[in-house]
């Protein structure tokens, strides 16, 4: 995290300290650095420069309109999955051309109000998606650019509730189901088939799992004998949360869809999220009370679950840092936890740490991506502000809930 770091002992999104921020922002908070939203970007285009994709950002990782706005200046596009997030991208200012909708209940709604915007593909994941987007495009005499989503039945290797590549799994459609509904729309008067589709999973940092996919898609691709005019690789790349040496080797990734990309004369499409986003953004939170027991002590956080879900739903660990260092040591166990009555409120447990008090500001590290996108309003808790530090100027966008304007609307 090249602009989120410690210059001397206190703790710098950019160039504003976190200690000076939290004096101005009620915590919990989200605070994003643009600076390295725009290097993550450049580093992950420049690996695929041979290739040039069309860069559709995973909007369900994160759907701040003002952070997709910024990514659209950068020449990305959308990787969606609901009318919402359709909205929220193209009022981001995302081209149509550029949008990419997927997911396995696209409803007959979602369904009209993407072919109304003229998005770029409509990725079908079931037959009967197929024959439902056949009897749209027949009632509006509009013909629809599709694409299939081909499930490869590979183990991604990483946590089990982010996996999508799997037989087991709702998503996409076995070899054999792709290749009937494969001839089914290539004779189709109404919808035109441009894409391939493929995404296993998230969270991926072992280059083996993608590899094996590339050549499952070479092998259907050979067996339908077609000229697709895409290729959709879908995202998944890591980043590392606890071990930062424990990078994906995005190099050799790029190779492999480079040598792919030669040989089938297609267009690329890469659905990029966490690696774009994912530690852009730290959450400041400040400590409550400090609970000593007999066999640790309770560091109880101001954040709870609902602002931070992942530990709680994938046991996912987040570093946790204090806003300033000190040069003491904290020997004993200890829990950072959550003020949420659930025993799964709780973000990490440490044997050493430094010495912090309460009313301390720490830093939950790593949480741009699946962080304010997944927070919630449980135990009618507000939603945290976010925050978007761009070098020394600071922006609000997305104001803290006020909680009585939250009851009021519910």
């Amino acid at each position: 995290m090249k602009f989120l770091s410690y210059k001397k002992k206190n703790f710098f999104v950019d160039k504003i300290s976190i200690e000076k921020l939290s004096k101005k922002f009620k915590t919990p908070y989200y605070c994003y650095s643009l600076s390295q939203i725009k290097s993550n970007l450049n580093s992950f285009k420049n690996l695929f420069n041979k290739t040039k994709p069309l860069i559709c950002f995973s909007v369900k990782s994160n759907s701040n309109i003002k952070i997709l706005n910024e990514l659209k200046k950068e020449g990305c596009g959308a990787d969606v999955v609901s009318m919402g997030e359709i909205s929220a991208a193209l009022k981001s200012g995302i081209k149509p051309s550029k949008i990419v909708f997927s997911g396995v209940g696209k409803t007959e709604e979602e369904l009209f109000f993407a072919i109304k915007k003229n998005i770029l593909l409509i990725n079908i994941e079931s037959e009967n998606e197929a024959i439902l987007l056949d009897k749209i495009s027949k009632k509006i005499s509009k013909k629809i650019s599709v694409g299939i989503r081909l499930n490869p039945n590979i183990n991604s290797g990483n946590i089990r509730k982010i996996s999508t590549g799997l037989n087991e799994d709702k998503f996409g459609l076995t070899e054999k189901n792709f290749l009937s509904l494969f001839k089914k729309i290539t004779n189709s008067k109404n919808l035109i088939l441009n894409c391939i589709s493929v995404h296993i999973g998230s969270q991926i940092l072992k280059i083996d799992p993608f590899k094996n996919t590339l050549n499952v898609l070479k092998k259907i691709i050979n067996k339908t004998n077609f000229q697709f005019k895409y290729i959709d690789f879908g995202g998944g790349v890591g980043i590392p949360y606890e071990n930062k040496n424990n990078k994906f080797n995005l190099k050799k990734y790029s190779a492999l869809i480079e040598k792919l990309t030669l040989k089938h004369k297609c267009k690329i499409i890469l659905e990029p999220g966490r690696f774009i986003i994912g530690n852009s953004a730290t959450l400041v939170t400040k400590i409550t009370y400090i609970k000593k027991t007999k066999n640790k002590d309770f560091i109880i956080l101001d954040a709870g679950m609902n602002d931070l879900i992942r530990p709680a739903l994938y046991d996912a660990k987040h570093l946790i840092v204090p806003s300033k260092k000190n040069n003491t040591k904290y020997l004993k166990n200890i829990e950072f936890v959550g003020p949420i009555c659930e025993t799964s409120d709780k973000f990490l447990s440490v044997k050493k740490y430094q010495c912090v008090k309460e009313k301390d500001f720490l830093l939950i590290l790593d949480v741009g991506a699946y962080g304010m996108s997944l927070a919630s309003n449980y135990c009618f808790r507000p939603k945290p502000a976010e925050i978007l530090i761009n070098k020394s100027n600071i922006k609000v966008i997305r104001k803290r809930e006020n909680i009585n304007k939250l009851i009021i609307n519910n």
